[in-house]
């Protein structure tokens, strides 16, 4: 009844349901395979990513602080330079103002000088004999004042100077003080700039050695992945050519459509003709 049927014996339809069987375990298989594969292959991928993104951080970390280094020295020689300009004016400043002060303490000195001989020339008016003599003693007086006057205005001068460059003294040692302050702090700052650059450094290395490992890891998920794809594709083909082998083809179908059955070809042979009839 099966023959009937099916046209097929029992071993080819057992057969036949074997391959089916096996077929779709297969595919199944590599079916889930290729599900763990893709996820496998993702992570990998989010992995190298993340690592990726660390390095860029840590890389970024270590150009800013090696960036902060040599601006910091930059801006250090720099401020020396300023420095050694600020302390030669400050310097000429200095001689400036020492000078003008020993020319005061010599002005105050030919003063009191002048201020005792001009007490010596009131004496001598004072106690002339003759007009002569008083006469003599008035013009020293005299001589003596507009010394005196003039002594008073150079020392009036002098001070007014030495005040002036003596604040300038102080304003340049105050902006010297500042930078030498700002050099202090810059220099404190570089050992922690160079401890975050080396820091740093070490960890890019180990997140380059660590890249190289999660990039192959993704490469090699991705192989594998591409393989068992192609595995897939190659078992459905294998399928296809299979089922196309195994059905009729349109020629045989209409070559057996077409060819008359051996009880209509003995029944036309006994069917006589007009001719005969009559």
């Amino acid at each position: 009844m099966l023959i009937l049927l099916t046209g097929k014996s029992n071993h080819d339809y057992i057969h036949n349901l074997t391959d089916q069987f096996v077929f779709i375990q297969s595919l199944a298989s590599l079916e889930k395979l290729i599900v763990k594969l893709r996820q496998k292959k993702q992570a990998a991928t989010n992995l190298r990513k993340k690592t990726e993104k660390q390095l860029q951080q840590v890389r970024s970390l270590e150009r800013k602080s090696s960036s902060g280094l040599n601006s910091i020295d930059r801006k250090i020689e720099s401020e020396k330079e300023d420095t050694t300009d600020i302390s030669g004016i400050l310097n000429q400043k200095t001689s400036q103002l020492e000078s003008i002060e020993r020319l005061v303490v010599a002005a105050h000195e030919h003063l009191n000088r002048e201020k005792e001989a001009l007490s010596e020339a009131e004496s001598e008016v004072e106690f002339a004999k003759n007009p002569e003599e008083e006469q003599h003693a008035k013009s020293r007086l005299s001589t003596i004042h507009d010394r005196i006057q003039e002594l008073e205005f150079e020392i009036k001068s002098r001070e007014k100077t030495a005040k002036k460059i003596a604040e300038d003294v102080a304003k340049y040692n105050e902006i010297k003080s500042k930078i030498s302050t700002k050099i202090q702090k810059q220099s404190k700052s570089k050992p922690s700039l160079r401890e975050v650059m080396s820091t740093s450094h070490k960890t890019a290395e180990k997140f380059v050695k660590e890249l190289e490992q999660k990039t192959k890891a993704e490469e090699s998920a991705a192989k594998a992945l591409e393989k068992v794809t192609s595995d897939l594709q190659a078992l459905l083909a294998k399928k296809r050519k299979s089922v196309k082998s195994k059905a009729p083809s349109k020629k045989a179908t209409k070559k057996k459509s077409k060819a008359p059955s051996k009880k209509a070809t003995k029944k036309k042979s006994k069917a006589p003709s007009k001719k005969s009839r009559k």
